[in-house]
């Protein structure tokens, strides 16, 4: 491998902190983002590292999942990390951003890092020797996704994932709706809209009968994401479901009736100026029409003015248990690596987390040395080693989550809160060890 250069496909949250490991590595980095020439069908504008879902990048809060991988990545230098606490607006327990200046921000720093060169074209199939990262997240384009299906023997997976709808402030009863966080927990609070038994059931009512965009006939043996379930698919599955789902209640008191509401639908900053708020845990797949006419039905938003509906698209994942290795190598091209929602890794940290990994990877064989595997004790580790075994046989899209982080006996037989806090304890430690040569795990 006589190039100079490393490539790195998909400009999304995994590619861009794919670019910029490599970029402050000292290495000349390609990166190619079809955007905005080839469109996609979830993304608005052609700014790198779009979010096209929920603002929300998981809690962050201590003996949380998400907060440890979120610690490991700040351990390993995530650039993309950093900016998004740049750009952070209020959400209790949880940071979410301004998806606007997030993108903007890593688009910005993106194109003045002198190492970095953006194409905007598409790259339509693996390179054969020069080494690469292909983070092309789950709307990969369909030459690039039949080049791999080529390669590797292998057809993809798929499944649903849907977004949120976005309001603006302005347009909600403030009347009505109350600001207040779940127990009082977190820097910041949501705004919430209550409701009593008959509006719940009414909604749920509406809900259920509404109609939802038609799939395709390729679609309709594709399955939901279960961690981002349309919100009427939710509702289908009983009376109740929403209201001990993403309409649940506890934690909040309506200070008008001064009591916990039936069920509240909560509403969460979307962007820094505190104008646009987006619907918590209401991905959804109806028509534009109903979503406006449904929704509107929640106390708080009878005059609700929408900025962007939901939508529903399939996602595209590798079958990646067969197809590659704990480096994120592909077994069948082990100059090419793999991060993102590509690999089967759900959630934007998620994302970030296995395309730095991709990268620091790519930048050891680069410098003509071995990659190497992630401790089983750490978030990162554990999610890779999750999606890459060859014993998982049903690989479905995961968050990070404490089941699948290797403890030792001793820390297994721990409470729930002391078994996290020294698991967490000993991931960062393992993650120090391995960032800095002296550990690396076998496969």
């Amino acid at each position: 491998m006589a190039h100079n250069k490393v490539i790195v496909i998909g400009g999304g949250l995994a590619g861009s902190e794919a670019a910029w490991q490599l970029a402050s590595e000292g290495i000349e980095v390609d990166l190619y983002e079809m955007r905005p020439v080839r469109k996609s069908p979830a993304h608005h504008t052609d700014r790198l590292a779009e979010l096209v879902c929920s603002n929300s990048m998981g809690g962050f809060a201590s003996g949380n999942a998400s907060a440890l991988l979120k610690e490991e990545m700040k351990t390993l230098g995530a650039k993309l990390l950093q900016i998004a606490w740049q750009c952070h607006v209020p959400a209790g327990g949880a940071l979410a951003v301004d998806r606007e200046a997030f993108a903007q921000t890593v688009t910005d720093e993106i194109y003045k890092h002198p190492k970095i060169t953006v194409h905007r074209q598409e790259f339509p199939h693996l390179p054969d020797d020069q080494i690469a990262v292909v983070a092309t997240g789950p709307l990969t384009s369909e030459s690039l996704a039949a080049s791999i299906s080529a390669i590797t023997g292998q057809s993809a997976l798929h499944f649903f994932d849907a977004a949120s709808p976005i309001l603006t402030k302005d347009s909600i009863n403030h009347d009505i709706v109350f600001a207040a966080s779940r127990y009082d927990k977190g820097e910041g609070v949501y705004l919430n809209c209550p409701m009593d038994k008959e509006q719940y059931l009414a909604f749920w009512e509406a809900i259920t009968a509404a109609e939802r965009v038609e799939l395709k006939d390729f679609e309709k043996d594709t399955p939901y994401f279960e961690s981002c379930l349309p919100v009427e698919v939710i509702a289908s599955r009983g009376k109740d479901t929403l209201r001990f789902g993403p309409m649940k209640p506890v934690g909040l008191t309506d200070p008008r009736a001064n009591r916990r509401p039936w069920a509240v639908v909560q509403l969460r900053q979307d962007n820094a100026a505190a104008n646009l708020y987006n619907i918590v845990g209401f991905q959804t797949n109806l028509k534009w029409g109903e979503q406006k006419r449904v929704f509107r039905m929640i106390p708080g938003l009878e005059n609700a003015e929408f900025v962007r509906l939901g939508v529903m698209h399939r996602n595209t994942y590798l079958n990646s248990p067969l197809v590659l290795e704990r480096t994120l190598q592909l077994k069948a091209r082990p100059n090419v690596f793999f991060g993102g929602q590509l690999t089967g890794v759900e959630g934007y940290t998620e994302s970030m987390a296995t395309g730095l990994i991709a990268a620091k990877n790519a930048a050891r064989l680069f410098r003509g040395e071995e990659p190497l595997v992630l401790p089983d004790d750490t978030m990162i580790g554990a999610l890779i080693r999750y999606i890459t075994h060859p014993e998982q046989k049903n690989l479905q899209p995961i968050n990070a989550n404490w089941g699948i982080i290797a403890m030792s006996p001793e820390v297994a037989a721990l409470d729930k809160e002391q078994r996290r806090l020294k698991s967490a304890e000993g991931s960062l430690a393992s993650i120090k060890r391995w960032s800095a040569g002296f550990q690396p795990a076998s496969v």
